[in-house]
């Protein structure tokens, strides 16, 4: 299918779902939230690109600068796991990593590195996700994340399934550490976004899935949380995800959530994708354990719209 046909049908797509899908409800997805003078918890953008939603959701929070200072090191962490062209959305969208790149050395980060440890070959996924080029182009550092060597033992304190795992030295010596997920169904983990999107950072993925997967999720949201997570929902992927099967799986839905809770961010990102919060059970269990806030009512919240 050429990429404008595909785009014309999943947009016709995203109108036929339930409205807690299409774009007209948006404002209706998260209800009571606080008064406007008060700083930001989350920020919901729809209807724009990827960059230019970024742009706008992260000026409402006060601009990178807020989040990076000069001369930090900076690892981007976006979804880069799968050998797939960016249209079919298993990946984190190319725009909005290599948008998140120029804010970042715009506000005097000395170094911005990007990786992932992949399901699929490296080096396909880096350069056919679009991933790679992207990085490169905006004055970034991509790296691999396929060497062991490079993965240091961890303990994790109050793991309740996950006691100890392998981290990524660039996690463990970063300054500031950026999420970024792409939102889509799991046939796993239910949906994967920013909890889920850390086994990327770890050596050994099936440790989790031997321990108990949804705990596990939310026992390493205890020990390394991000100072920022984006949530990439331009390209929504409806099923047989992670990977998917097909362009059909997807639908266009241009959205965005940008938040400092990890909690918070996955569960307004449940919600877009017709979901409640409790119905993926890390996002649960994550609540219980006081490392976000899940009930977006209590938040004070900025919709954008482009």
């Amino acid at each position: 299918m050429e990429r404008r046909e595909f785009i014309k049908r999943s947009a016709l797509a995203s109108v036929a779902l339930s409205s807690t899908l299409t774009l007209g409800n948006f404002s209706n997805l998260f209800a009571g939230s606080l008064p406007s003078n008060k700083a930001y918890d989350l920020v919901a953008i729809k209807g724009g690109e990827a960059d230019a939603m970024f742009d706008k959701g992260i000026a409402s929070l006060g601009g990178m600068k807020n989040f990076v200072k000069k001369g930090q090191k900076v690892v981007i962490k976006p979804n880069i796991g799968w050998d797939v062209v960016p249209e079919k959305g298993a990946n984190t969208n190319p725009r909005l990593v290599a948008r998140i790149i120029q804010h970042c050395l715009n506000a005097g980060a000395k170094e911005v590195f990007v990786f992932d440890h992949t399901c699929d070959n490296w080096t396909r996924c880096y350069s056919n996700s679009g991933i790679e080029r992207a990085v490169k182009d905006a004055g970034g550092t991509i790296v691999s994340g396929a060497t062991e060597g490079y993965y240091h033992d961890v303990t994790i304190k109050n793991g309740k399934a996950l006691k100890n795992a392998k981290v990524h030295e660039l996690i463990l010596d970063s300054d500031v550490f950026i999420n970024v997920p792409v939102l889509k169904h799991h046939m796993a983990g239910k949906l994967t976004v920013g909890m889920k999107n850390m086994m990327g950072v770890v050596w050994d993925r099936q440790q989790w899935h031997r321990n108990d997967l949804q705990q596990s999720i939310a026992d390493f949201a205890a020990f390394k949380k991000p100072n920022l997570t984006v949530v990439d929902a331009y390209l929504v992927m409806m099923k047989n995800g992670p990977r998917g099967t097909s362009k059909e799986d997807v639908v266009l839905m241009k959205q965005q959530i940008i938040s400092t809770d990890i909690v918070a961010a996955d569960a307004a990102a449940a919600k877009i994708f017709g979901m409640e919060p409790d119905d993926v059970p890390h996002i649960k269990i994550a609540d219980q354990m006081k490392l976000g806030r899940k009930d977006l009512s209590k938040l004070n919240i900025n919709r954008i719209k482009i």
